[in-house]
């Protein structure tokens, strides 16, 4: 009798623990379907992240215009305030700028820094702005194209 309550113990634990595995099994199996991506969503998420990409560029190129438009209007106060939002789209694209090209990333750096140091000075060279602007333009315009 003490020999048969020994194999009906072991027997229940093997059973709870091939229903233990058989339960994993099946949870390791649902989950793969919907970590595969079908061809048409890997597309669509491709196309979502290249309209953000595109938005943050034009972004950029946006900042860039109003200051130049304010620049021109010899509006600095404006100026300065529409440069300060180049930050906000830089941050969102500079990695992938990096990677395009790390001449046209360091580039745009070292002009925006220009930029931004010249509208904080008391009476920034109009000139020296728009053309630094026109520069920084044509780099973003470069690295924006797919």
């Amino acid at each position: 009798m003490n020999r048969f309550n020994q194999v009906l113990l072991i027997s229940a634990i093997s059973m709870l623990t091939l229903v233990g595995c058989k339960n994993g099994e099946q949870s390791a199996t649902q989950t793969s379907p919907s970590a595969t991506a079908t061809p048409a969503s890997a597309t669509s998420e491709k196309t979502a992240t290249t309209t953000v990409k595109d938005d943050n560029f034009k972004g950029l190129l946006a900042v860039v215009s109003n200051t130049q438009t304010a620049v021109k209007a010899g509006d600095f106060t404006k100026a300065k305030q529409e440069f300060g939002k180049f930050e906000d789209y830089w941050s969102k694209v500079e990695d992938g700028v990096k990677k395009k090209s790390s001449k046209t990333y360091n580039t745009i750096e070292d002009e925006a820094d220009k930029i931004q140091g010249d509208l904080k000075t008391s009476a920034p060279n109009k000139d020296k702005v728009l053309a630094a602007l026109q520069s920084l333009n044509k780099d973003i315009n470069s690295v924006a194209k797919p």
